[in-house]
């Protein structure tokens, strides 16, 4: 695995960013669209396998293949986004904007919500033979997830929609890793290494992606699952994404871009010197 410093690869995010601004509306949508299809496919095969096996950490283990492939392919999903275009705006790129930035995750937001959408009711019409018989093991379970993250939620008012931010802010911290993680490596190999272990690790722990959702909750729906729209918006949908907006920025993106990028002034030896020679003195 070639490994690339950080004080590289936070520059490659912050040009990564820079370029997806600048994308035209039709390949920002086709590349969105393309990262929602391959997500929800890859969530539907991880809920198959854990269903299947009585395993849910197999489906956890599995799940990052879908990742993996749309970023090795070049598809955007928002939650990357979320993180890598506000850097191009920090750092002053010429042309960069806020009405930029929104811009561009408005229809990543829209391509990835199509394509979530268009696997959600492929895999509904698969599971009941083109709705004319019950969903099977795997449609059920699909179906009580999605009343278990809406209903389950608003059971506890408030302190339950702050639970699903919080989710979701610790959802995209990792997944934003995964999307670093595919710059810190030059061959194949490292790049999967390096994005899989966060995705195992957010999918497992059962913390909210505002793409996945947007297949899972759809699907539920489809399915049978005793909860409305408007559930899955307020009690999902909405303080997901805003967590996966400040986890995306708050954790990863500004941190590595303070710390290798903008730095804070080098201390010099003779304050070093003296902080230590102060520490053993007490």
């Amino acid at each position: 695995m070639s490994y690339i410093v950080p004080s590289e690869f936070v520059t490659k995010m912050v040009d990564a960013g820079e370029s997806k601004i600048y994308m035209s509306t039709r390949d920002t949508l086709i590349r969105a669209f393309m990262a929602g299809a391959i997500l929800a496919l890859a969530a539907a095969f991880a809920i198959t396998v854990a269903v299947q096996t009585g395993v849910f950490l197999i489906g956890a283990i599995l799940f990052p293949i879908g990742f993996c492939m749309l970023y090795l392919m070049g598809f955007d999903l928002l939650t990357g986004v979320f993180m890598l275009t506000p850097l191009a705006l920090l750092d002053k790129r010429p042309g960069v904007t806020v009405q930029g930035v929104l811009r561009n995750w408005g229809w990543v937001f829209l391509g990835n919500l199509g394509g979530a959408l268009t696997v959600a009711f492929m895999m509904a019409f698969v599971f009941t033979y083109g709705f004319s018989t019950d969903p099977g093991a795997v449609g059920a379970k699909i179906a009580s997830v999605g009343e278990a993250r809406t209903l389950g939620y608003a059971e506890y008012g408030a302190a339950g929609w702050a639970t699903i931010f919080i989710r979701g802010m610790l959802c995209n911290w990792m997944v934003s890793m995964g999307v670093v993680g595919a710059m810190i490596s030059t061959n194949v190999s490292g790049k999967i290494l390096a994005m899989w272990m966060p995705i195992m690790l957010f999918f497992f722990m059962g913390f909210e992606h505002s793409i996945v959702n947007m297949f899972l909750f759809p699907s539920a729906l489809i399915m049978g699952g005793e909860f409305s729209v408007m559930d899955y918006l307020w009690w999902n949908e909405i303080p997901t994404v805003l967590g996966n907006l400040v986890g995306g920025i708050a954790f990863t993106g500004l941190t590595l871009y303070t710390t290798h990028v903008r730095t804070a002034p080098k201390r010099n030896a003779t304050a070093a010197f003296n902080d230590t020679a102060l520490a053993r003195s007490n």
